[in-house]
């Protein structure tokens, strides 16, 4: 019996798999869904538990591999998509969450920032810790906070777009995140730019703050950046590398990436 190749669960798209062997599953998730909701209210939309309702129910995704257990290993904020892991068996758990907080597990994401970065190539070192008094929120600190290290790389500069169109309503309500230029900007373009990130750590929301540090934020991120409207958030993760810490041998998964390309405007190459 052939095996689903993307996992079905009710009222949405099917997810598609994009690596599977003995120990884990690689699914390429899609925007909205989290893993640890910061609020009870969005537990519709909570990926593990869907998940694992969806086995317990025997659902044909599931049960034609006979999984009996599936959890994250790793994870990816809500409106980010791209390459998520999740393991077979608790053993599993404990082995590829390692790798990843050994720095072991190679990751590379594509990201749509706003702005013209100066440098074609860059890395920030910005220590990362929790904002004060916002749930979910983080912030710089150099004090207390936790390393964070990413390598930034422009791969394409490209598509000019009216500064109306990436400032969200939440941000019109609230001029003060926008600087005196932005502000003065009604009826100006702004600069689109593909950038490639390699983070060597991997702290919560850590390459959207270092984008928006270095004056180029994701566009659509309502939390560091003007906010969305125009653009959903452009942030996907497209590959994880590393040797499978059972068998020794080389994994590379890769996410498509030509649709995300075409989403804002850059020109896809192989």
């Amino acid at each position: 019996m052939a095996k689903p190749t993307s996992i079905e669960l009710p009222g949405v798209e099917p997810i598609p798999i994009l690596y599977e062997d003995r120990s884990v599953l690689a699914m390429d998730k899609p925007r909205g869904w989290m893993l640890v909701p910061y609020s009870w209210q969005k537990t519709n939309w909570n990926l593990q538990a869907a998940l694992v309702s969806s086995i317990a129910a025997g659902d044909f995704w599931a049960r034609s591999r006979g999984l009996k257990f599936l959890k994250f290993v790793h994870r990816l904020d809500a409106e980010t998509t791209g390459i998520l892991i999740f393991a077979k068996s608790q053993g599993a758990v404990e082995s590829y969450s390692e790798l990843f907080e050994s720095r072991k597990m190679e990751k590379t994401y594509l990201a749509v920032v706003e702005g013209a970065p100066k440098q074609d190539e860059w890395t920030c070192r910005l220590k990362l810790g929790p904002a004060p008094g916002e749930i979910g929120r983080m912030t710089v600190d150099e004090r207390e906070g936790k390393e964070a290290e990413t390598h930034f790389r422009v791969l394409q500069r490209g598509a000019a777009v009216p500064v109306a169109a990436l400032t969200s309503q939440a941000s019109r309500k609230h001029p003060e995140r926008l600087t005196a230029g932005e502000q003065a900007a009604t009826g100006t373009v702004a600069r689109l730019t593909l950038i490639e990130a390699r983070p060597l750590t991997g702290r919560t929301h850590q390459i959207r703050i270092h984008l928006a540090e270095a004056g180029c934020p994701c566009v659509g991120d309502d939390v560091y950046g003007r906010g969305r409207d125009k653009f959903r958030l452009g942030l996907r993760a497209v590959r994880l590398a590393y040797a499978d810490p059972f068998t020794r041998r080389r994994v590379d998964i890769r996410a498509p990436a030509e649709g995300f390309f075409r989403e804002y405007g850059f020109e896809f190459k192989h």
